[in-house]
Parts: structure tokens; C-alpha cells; sequence
């Protein structure tokens, strides 16, 4: 019997991917577009890790791939979002469709954050790892008008993580949370990445570091005293806060100290990276089709049927340049197969004439080998006589 890895293998829930009741998953792409520089590039390594687990954390561009190749794979994995960085001389750009046909947001980013330029900023920074093996929680503030916009804002943004059950979902996969946070004022929407993490209440810091078993190093105190009443020495950032948001945990968090039915008070931690977006503009399709809202032009009835009448127009042209493609590549076939045909005929024709000469020339030898036996044979008779004469 074959042995079967588990360290390496993700078992899979059989219960839930034979269901066909059961919700899908969303899975995503994060790709540039173009030549986009260093520091985009990082960007986009930074939202695949927002996008874990269930994205493309090793998805590989290359300059000559466009939209239509990551559509073609997209339908086998089942991926139903991407997200594509793109950067022009104006600025860095940000899209998020649907596959395979829309719709598609477009962003312009104003700002944005570095996961490492946020961790710089900590003076304790937190090395992260185990919370991103389970899927963000989604936090969408200010989203609720009833603009087709905002409606739709909404729904692509809700797309992006996995939907939650709050009577079935682990405590202990909540790890991290992405906020979208809009302005109405700016027109702005903040993103924002955090870590989620408890601690116990009415104890300091040095306390909880030796609840939690990691070994302090005491070699510049006399006394553990000292140690524990060290709060004054502490920055603002590490403080513990006057005021605090206490739960009761319903379930056991991560943390040996962590059990159901403590109180706990929730602290959460910007991981990064961080933006600020801009909606420029949605259309209907995927990265194509009908705008159906522009921040900055606004059009009359009138010229959008024309945009509409024209991008028709381009489309049916493209069809029946294709279809015309399609005819010559036929055609070319055809002709390739028919001069096959008569190459070959001709070489069948030409092999049967050489076999005719071959057989003349068996022939010629045949009639060489006769007269030379008839010589032979006269020799032959004419030596025997020779030697009848000799004997008698």
C-alpha cells in the first residue's frame, strides 16, 4: 500500500466539495499589468498575502502574457476575482473584476503602504505566519447609501473573502481582519490589514510575558520586582490602555491562557500593507464593456448610445476578421494537404519508373547470364572431347 503524506498533502473535507449546496469559495489572481516598477510590485506581493490562503501566492507574469491568457487558466482553478496593479504616468492604478465577465471596479491609488514601511513604524514589531493560513474577516464602514455605486462597492468587496457563518465559524480562525473604510466627504475609501489578538485583563505586560512562559531576560534587575514595576519605562505604544473592550471568549483562543469563557480584551494589529482608493469608474464587463459610472466625466444619454453603437461596431468587426482568419487558415490547410497529395503521387510515379528500368536491366543480365552458360557449356563439351580424344 502506497504510502500518503500529510505534511504536505491538504486533506480535503469530502462532505463539503461533494455538496453541491455547499458555498464556493472565492479564489483570486493578483497580477500587474505593464511595467509597473519595484515598488508596485511589492505592493502586489503584499495583497497576495491579503488574499491567503486561497489566492496565488507564486503566480509568475510574464511581459508577454495579457488578460486573455490568466481567463483561460482561470476557469480550471476556479478562480473568480483578480486583481490587477497597473501604473501609468499619472499614477498607480488598481482593478478588481469578476471572472469570466464582470464587472470591473477601477481605483486610482492615491496612496499606499508597504507591509514593511508599517512594520518600521512599530517599535515591537510581530513577526507573522500562522494568520494567514485561514481567510480575513471582511469590515466595511460607511458603505450603506443607496447609490448604484456603493451597492455595487459593496458587493464586490463582500466577494473577495469567504462568507461566514456565525453560528459554525472557530474562534481560532479569526486571525485577521481587512477593513474598508469610506468617506463620504473625501470620496475616499481607506484599506487597512490587522491582526486580530487577545490579551488578559487588569495585568501589565511583564506579567503576561511570564504567564505565557516565554523567559524574560532579567540580567539588568537585582530583583523580579523590578522587572514586573518597569511600566514606566515603557513607550506609549506598548502602554496598556485605560479604557478597554472586554469579551467573554465563547470558544478556546490561540494561547494556552486563552480558554472558554474568559474575558479577554481584543487588541488589534496593523500588519499592512495599507491604501487609499479612489473610484474612478465601473464597467459592465471584465476590464471592457459599458462604463457605468465615471468620477470625473460625466456623459449625456445621447454620446453614451453612440460609445455604446461604436464599441458594437468595433466588436462585429472584430468578429468578421476573425472569421476571415479562420477561412485563410483553412484554406492554407487545404493547400499544404493538396500539394502533399501530389508530391507523393509524383514520388509513387517516379519510384514505378525505376523499378520498370531495374527490371529491363534484370532482364539484360538474364540474357548475360545465358550466353554466359551456353559459353561455359561449349567449353565444357569441347573439353570433354579433348580429353575422349586423350583417352581413346
Amino acid at each position: 500500500m502506497p504510502r500518503k503524506k500529510k505534511r504536505t498533502h491538504v486533506r480535503v473535507d469530502e462532505s463539503v466539495a461533494n455538496n453541491p449546496n455547499a458555498p464556493k469559495i472565492p479564489k483570486s489572481f493578483v497580477f500587474k499589468s505593464g511595467h509597473v516598477g519595484k515598488s508596485v510590485e511589492a505592493l502586489v506581493r503584499d495583497m497576495r498575502k491579503v488574499m491567503e490562503p486561497h489566492t496565488a501566492i507564486r503566480l509568475k507574469e510574464r511581459k508577454s502574457n495579457r488578460l486573455k491568457d490568466f481567463v483561460a487558466i482561470a476557469g480550471q482553478l476556479g478562480v473568480t476575482q483578480f486583481l490587477i496593479f497597473t501604473r501609468t504616468d499619472t499614477g498607480t492604478n488598481f482593478r478588481l473584476t469578476k471572472t469570466p465577465r464582470g464587472p470591473t471596479l477601477c481605483f486610482r491609488v492615491l496612496k499606499y503602504s508597504l507591509i514593511r514601511d508599517v512594520l518600521t513604524t512599530q517599535i515591537n514589531p510581530k513577526s507573522f505566519g500562522s494568520e494567514f493560513h485561514t481567510s480575513p474577516l471582511l469590515v466595511l464602514n460607511n458603505f450603506g447609501g443607496e447609490e448604484d455605486k456603493m451597492k455595487l462597492m459593496t458587493t464586490m468587496f463582500q466577494s473577495m473573502f469567504p462568507s461566514i457563518n456565525v453560528n459554525k465559524i472557530q474562534l481560532a480562525e479569526a486571525r485577521r481582519v481587512v477593513l474598508f473604510n469610506y468617506n463620504s466627504d473625501t470620496k475616499i475609501i481607506d484599506f487597512r490589514h490587522y491582526s486580530i489578538g487577545v490579551k488578559p485583563i487588569g495585568i501589565s505586560k511583564s506579567i503576561r510575558r511570564i504567564i505565557n512562559s516565554n523567559i524574560p531576560d532579567l540580567n539588568q534587575y537585582h530583583d523580579i520586582s523590578e522587572f514586573v514595576l518597569r511600566e514606566g519605562h515603557m513607550s506609549e505604544s506598548e502602554a496598556e490602555s485605560g479604557v478597554e473592550a472586554t469579551v467573554t471568549l465563547p470558544q478556546d483562543f490561540i494561547g494556552k491562557i486563552n480558554k472558554k469563557s474568559d474575558q479577554r480584551a481584543i487588541k488589534l494589529t496593523e500588519i499592512g500593507p495599507r491604501m487609499e482608493l479612489q473610484l474612478v469608474k465601473i464597467q459592465s464587463g471584465l476590464c471592457d464593456g459599458e462604463v457605468l459610472f465615471h468620477e470625473f466625466n460625466q456623459k449625456t444619454p445621447e454620446e453614451i448610445k453612440k460609445i455604446e453603437r461604436e464599441r458594437q461596431q468595433k466588436k462585429q468587426e472584430a468578429a468578421l476578421r476573425r472569421k476571415e482568419q479562420e477561412k485563410n487558415v483553412e484554406r492554407k490547410k487545404a493547400e499544404k494537404e493538396a500539394h502533399r497529395l501530389a508530391t507523393s503521387d509524383g514520388a509513387i510515379l517516379e519510384s514505378d519508373d525505376d523499378e520498370d528500368e531495374n527490371d529491363e536491366d534484370d532482364d539484360d543480365d538474364d540474357d548475360d547470364d545465358d550466353e554466359n552458360d551456353e559459353e561455359e557449356e561449349q567449353q565444357q563439351s569441347s573439353t570433354d572431347e579433348m580429353d575422349f580424344d586423350i583417352e581413346s
